[in-house]
């Protein structure tokens, strides 16, 4: 382990500390903390990309997919939970591996609230979009076909939900209980069920043909799946 990224996780380590410290002895409401400790886990994984990267080239494609996907989600924000963004993020790690997967999810949540309106919910916005993207990346080994897929996009359409409610519940909701979360959880179902069913539309119709489109990208570039730099790399960007 190189001595960045020591320090970075030590760094990590500590702010997480005094964070939970600070919970438990009043001086920090739950609420902030959980969204102090979103903030932490967002900077590490933008230190990762940044220290990961391959190259300009891969950056400004890494960039203009969180831009893309930032983009559509915005003509669909009159329809509660309806939008084409969690479809490309899933593509997106799918094809460029989970680093890129998340900087796509996370640069989408943060790009678009510039339009639609930022506030305490888009950090979770970024770790949720980013998670479902970083997970994407590891659904590759079993080369899912369409309908696999789908189940993934409307799996992931619920997670999302799940995930950003957890800033209102946790800087609102008292008493603070696994029955409280899951009451609470339960009155977006409509809206996670929104979501889930147009990741599942836009995945049928659109999901392999982006994949296949993305992968000539990545075989043009020449992106390296794997992180060991020991494994010389092919022309198609896959390991020898």
């Amino acid at each position: 382990m190189n001595r960045r990224r020591l320090t970075l996780i030590l760094a990590l380590l500590a702010g997480v500390s005094a964070v939970v410290a600070g919970s438990l002895l009043g001086f920090v409401g739950w609420g902030l903390a959980a969204t102090l400790l979103v903030t932490l886990a967002l900077i590490a994984f933008f230190f990762e990309f940044e220290s990961g990267a391959l190259g300009s080239k891969e950056i400004a494609l890494v960039a203009m997919l969180g831009t893309l996907s930032a983009a559509v989600r915005v003509p669909f924000a009159a329809i509660p939970g309806f939008q084409p963004s969690t479809y490309l993020i899933i593509c997106a790690g799918y094809v460029f591996g989970p680093v890129a997967g998340f900087m796509v999810g996370a640069l989408t949540a943060l790009i678009s609230n510039f339009f639609l309106g930022q506030g305490p919910w888009t950090p979770y916005q970024m770790l949720a979009w980013g998670l479902l993207g970083a997970g994407a990346a590891f659904l590759r080994r079993f080369n899912l076909g369409k309908v696999p897929l789908i189940a993934v996009g409307i799996l992931g359409g619920y997670l999302y939900g799940w995930m950003v409610n957890t800033w209102y519940w946790a800087a609102f909701i008292y008493p603070l209980t696994f029955r409280t979360f899951i009451v609470y959880q339960m009155t977006s179902i409509w809206m996670d069920t929104f979501h889930a069913a147009g990741n599942a539309l836009f995945l049928g119709l659109f999901g392999m043909k982006t994949i296949g489109i993305l992968e000539r990208f990545r075989k043009r570039f020449n992106w390296r799946l794997s992180e060991d730099p020991a494994r010389p790399v092919t022309d198609c960007g896959r390991p020898a």
